[in-house]
């Protein structure tokens, strides 16, 4: 089992300074609008690698008006191993992570722990743009395989380097070469790690028997399919440097595909569900996800839920906390009122969470 044991926010968005002595137990956070609930979850997420779960500026976290820069440090239990995690950022500056009080790259956090989540911002997923859905599902794909996240960062950073290029109107083939065999060689790796993950999650779903409704998922690109080699991936772009070069950019490749879902039961897509069915097979992706990982694994991710039990009726709010509570995660909810975690009573730790002069308090 993964747990937070203890976390401590310092100088980050609302909280001046807070500390939380935790067991493994799922977290249940109750307050008003802006107390400082989703703030809490965004210390949680920034143990894993990224952005966090607002993909914010690192700036954007500091706490006004100190501006002094913001810093999270938590004990992590991983099984039977426990780790010490530092990260924080100063004004002007990248976020820095220390684990056990050594410096460490970003990516190893994702070796030591899963943290899957929806907020929600993610709610209009399946009816806004591609851009999300892949994010979505890269996040999905890095809980598997935490090599991804470098491999697609580096197929973007050839991508930019390419298109510049083509702005610039650039023709000569020798320029073109190295970057499309980066993007080939990193391509290929991203559409493997994304079909696996998708394949994993299917198959995790398929195997359960959940009060959420279950989703066909597919990976569509908009132009064509994609080649099945590095060196077929190459000669496509090879091929396609004209149109590329009077679009201005890349039209071909794995950050042109898109994720799409169909309601199971219904074989109606995602996009023309209810608002309610819409959320249903969001909150079932992330569990079939946090299910999978512990098959996998051995021990269920992190899971971090913001304001989720508002958008579910009773049935199903009780249904969501059972299943929280039989994979064994720590998972981290929020919700305006200590009544929407009722059905969780003791298999919860239930904190409320307050503002006072300005700055966001718990009472444990």
């Amino acid at each position: 089992m993964t747990t937070v044991t203890e976390l401590t926010l310092s100088h980050l968005r609302s909280h001046h300074r807070t500390s939380l002595q935790l067991d493994e137990r799922p977290v249940a956070l109750f307050g008003a609008n802006g107390a400082g609930k989703t703030n809490i979850l965004e210390a949680v997420s920034l143990l894993s690698p990224g952005r966090g779960l607002r993909r914010a500026p690192m700036d954007e976290l500091i706490r006004r008006p100190e501006a002094l820069g913001w810093k999270v440090t938590s004990v992590l239990k991983v099984g039977t191993s426990v780790h010490e995690i530092e990260t924080w950022a100063e004004p002007g500056h990248s976020r820095t992570v220390r684990i056990d009080g050594k410096a460490a790259p970003q990516v190893a956090l994702g070796h030591i722990a899963r943290i899957v989540w929806l907020i929600p911002a993610m709610d209009r997923l399946w009816i806004e743009g591609a851009d999300g859905r892949r994010r979505f599902l890269d996040r999905i794909a890095m809980s598997f395989d935490p090599k991804h996240a470098p491999t697609v960062l580096a197929y973007e950073k050839a991508m930019r380097e390419r298109n510049r290029l083509l702005k610039d109107m650039v023709r000569d083939d020798h320029w073109y070469v190295a970057l499309e065999r980066q993007m080939a060689e990193t391509g290929i790796t991203i559409m493997q790690t994304r079909q696996a993950a998708m394949d994993r999650l299917l198959l995790a779903q398929d195997g359960a028997e959940t009060a959420f409704p279950a989703a066909d998922l597919s990976l569509i690109h908009p132009d064509s399919d994609l080649p099945d080699t590095a060196d077929a991936f190459a000669e496509k772009l090879k091929e396609s440097r004209p149109a590329d070069l009077r679009a201005g950019r890349t039209l071909f490749g794995p950050h042109r595909v898109d994720l799409a879902a169909v309601y199971s039961e219904k074989d109606v897509p995602a996009a023309q569900c209810s608002t309610g069915e819409q959320k249903a097979l969001l909150i079932s992706l992330v569990l079939s996800n946090a299910r999978a990982l512990a098959e996998d694994e051995g021990a269920p991710p992190i899971i971090l839920l913001d304001e989720v039990a508002a958008h579910l009726d009773t049935a199903r709010r009780a249904a969501l906390y059972d299943e929280i509570c039989a994979l064994k995660a720590q998972a981290w909810m929020t919700g305006t009122g200590h009544e929407l975690f009722e059905e969780l009573e003791s298999r919860a730790q239930q904190l409320e969470v307050f503002e006072e002069d300005g700055v966001s308090q718990v009472r444990q």
